[in-house]
């Protein structure tokens, strides 16, 4: 048993791996830093045996959710957390981050997250996070929550909860929810835990072509399977009902561009869920879905793609 084990999946990110793997060095705490190749072929292996302090793992090619569960699977510490390979950790936050769970008991450790900009080395300091109220009603809708990279998990839960290989295209937030429904103690760290780095080889949360119509087939199944867990446990109250509603609205449109029939279910899901829901749009957009609906603006919105891709 060691104190914060750190999973770090990779796949032909050589040119990045090593500061990631900096980023979790010289801590106080006790670590381990597990690193997953996920098949690799620019060298990435060679590396790893050449690094005494990592548990090295390799496998081959199956994604990244394969490579996550890997390293879970042997982590041996009493607390979590997950790092892309091309991302990177604050100075200092696993030891603050330990520490705050050590002295209050909590299942999930939180601070924020800053955005660093490969080409330019530019760094986005977000707007400091509060204390969240309810980390399900926060998840569920379209606010930002953090990324799990400037999160801390306590093993034994997260153990419970595997990365959902049919939830691919959106695992992180399907693996969020459900850690949500075990209901854990939380904990704040202010100041930033570390990096989102943007780049042109990233793996984009907005797809396009089928990837696109997969990912929002799996975020609705993902809202489908967590409100339905809410409902039976009776934990479904009018705030994450709210909350979801927020983030279905714009998968409905989504959806309807390619499949307007079940676009149109998903809105009047949207309906049954909170009968009071208004449309969240603006100008002549929000006028056109007032006075045609939804059904019938989208119509016309098809209309006018075709028209445009004429010209």
């Amino acid at each position: 048993m060691c104190d914060v084990s750190i999973v770090i999946p990779t796949f032909n990110r050589l040119w990045c791996l090593p500061r990631a793997v900096e980023s979790c060095r010289n801590t106080i705490c006790q670590t381990e830093i597990i690193v997953v190749d996920d098949g690799s072929c620019d060298g990435t292996w060679s590396w790893l045996l050449e690094q005494d302090d990592i548990v090295k793992l390799r496998q081959d090619n199956q994604g990244q959710t394969y490579a996550i569960n890997a390293g879970t699977s042997i982590a041996k510490g009493k607390y979590i957390r997950f790092l892309d390979s091309d991302d990177f950790l604050e100075s200092g936050i696993i030891d603050k981050q330990f520490q705050k769970a050590e002295q209050t008991g909590a299942q999930l450790v939180y601070s924020r997250v800053d955005g660093f900009d490969l080409e330019s080395k530019a760094v986005t300091a977000y707007p400091e996070m509060v204390e969240w109220e309810d980390f399900m009603e926060l998840q569920l809708s379209t606010r930002y929550g953090s990324h799990f990279l400037g999160m801390l998990f306590r093993t034994d839960k997260v153990k419970l909860v595997p990365r959902r290989p049919d939830f691919a295209l959106r695992e992180d937030r399907m693996f969020l929810l459900e850690y949500g429904l075990l209901n854990p103690r939380l904990a704040f760290v202010p100041g930033c835990a570390g990096y989102w780095v943007k780049h042109v080889n990233q793996m984009q949360g907005n797809y396009s072509g089928l990837k696109s119509q997969a990912a929002n087939w799996q975020s609705l199944n993902i809202y489908k399977k967590i409100l339905a867990k809410l409902n039976e446990s009776g934990t479904l109250n009018e705030s994450r009902i709210a909350a979801a509603c927020t983030s279905l609205w714009p998968l409905s449109t989504w959806i309807a561009k390619d499949h307007p029939m079940d676009g149109l279910d998903v809105y009047n899901w949207i309906l049954e869920l909170n009968p009071s829901f208004k449309i969240p749009e603006n100008g002549a957009l929000g006028f056109g879905y007032n006075l045609l609906g939804f059904k019938n603006m989208q119509k016309v919105m098809s209309m006018r793609r075709k028209i445009k891709r004429l010209f």
